[in-house]
């Protein structure tokens, strides 16, 4: 999905704040995706495997319930992407002076380092532990 292009004056006026890091330092970046691919890509993250089962479970819910939790999931999924998105710079969203890189550092920043650890070891637990029950359960 990247090309380099010599010629490219649009990607090279995007970039011009960018140092490069190879030795050709007049090779610009051609960037192909689209805002749709964009979408698609995030969509497959926060969806995932997931996808395959929704048919069912929504079948299952019945008419009424099955559309009205797709939805109730839509609302979470999109408050949770904008508190995320909102703890990346700290203490302020718009102009904090501290970046966090990580899930880590953005809930140390804001809750402290115990809490930190207490969410990461539930995070590790969900990630780690359900799985595997699951796969026990079968």
């Amino acid at each position: 999905m990247v090309e380099f292009d010599d010629k490219d004056k649009l990607s090279d006026a995007l970039l011009r704040d960018v140092e490069s890091s190879s030795s050709d330092s007049h090779a610009s970046v051609k960037r192909t995706g689209t805002v749709w691919t964009a979408i698609a890509h995030i969509i497959t993250g926060v969806i995932g495997s997931g996808v395959l089962s929704l048919a069912w479970s929504v079948a299952q819910l019945g008419w009424i319930a099955g559309p009205l939790s797709m939805v109730l999931f839509a609302i979470v999924t999109i408050i949770s992407s904008n508190i995320l998105c909102d703890c990346y710079r700290y203490p302020y969203p718009e102009d904090g002076h501290i970046r966090n890189k990580s899930y880590a550092e953005a809930v140390g920043s804001y809750l402290g380092i115990l809490s930190s650890h207490v969410s990461l070891l539930l995070l590790h637990i969900s990630t780690r532990a359900m799985p595997i029950a699951i796969d026990v359960d079968r």
